[in-house]
């Protein structure tokens, strides 16, 4: 497998500890992980397999880090590359925007020509919306909750890493 670029964004460490476990599972020879505060726009052009990382704050708002790098992402031709999604954000108390800050992330990688692979269901969650659903039975990546059911996380990050391995693998480009 070519390597795979994991760029997250985190203010209390809960993404970025999302983005080593998946790194872990992935392999460490198969992955590198970026703190997209600290990223360019060379940084992401450099692979054709992408993962990003984004928590969703309070009312459904991006994270800040990726907010100050949507400029740069915008300038992005995603033709060619493989893209995946994982969020983290709390079902019970922002159940209304539970994990919303995805979407918005997503609408620029799909406008700019990205293959996007990853949807992950919504089974076993409760919230009342997320602007990051993809149908009625999808989010557009995995979506991971660490303060009501971190018991889930490793077998979830387990399932979702077998799946977009399975996807990266048959699109080689």
């Amino acid at each position: 497998m070519e390597k795979i670029g994991i760029f997250f964004g985190s203010d209390t460490g809960n993404t970025e500890s999302i983005a080593k476990m998946i790194q872990k599972n992935l392999g460490k020879k198969n992955s590198k992980i970026f703190d997209i505060s600290e990223s360019t726009k060379n940084d992401i052009e450099k692979y054709n397999f992408l993962i990003f990382g984004i928590p969703t704050w309070y009312y459904g708002e991006i994270q800040c880090d990726w907010n100050n790098f949507i400029p740069i992402l915008k300038k992005i031709d995603f033709k060619n590359k493989i893209v995946a999604f994982f969020g983290c954000g709390d079902q019970e108390d922002y159940s209304e925007y539970f994990c919303d800050a995805l979407k918005p992330i997503f609408d620029i990688v799909k406008k700019n020509n990205g293959n996007i692979i990853g949807k992950w269901p919504i089974t076993g969650y409760k919230f009342k919306s997320s602007k990051s659903l993809i149908d009625s039975k999808n989010f557009l990546g995995l979506i991971i909750d660490e303060d009501r059911q971190s018991e889930k996380t490793e077998e979830r990050i387990k399932e979702w890493v077998l799946n977009i391995s399975s996807e990266f693998n048959k699109k080689k480009i």
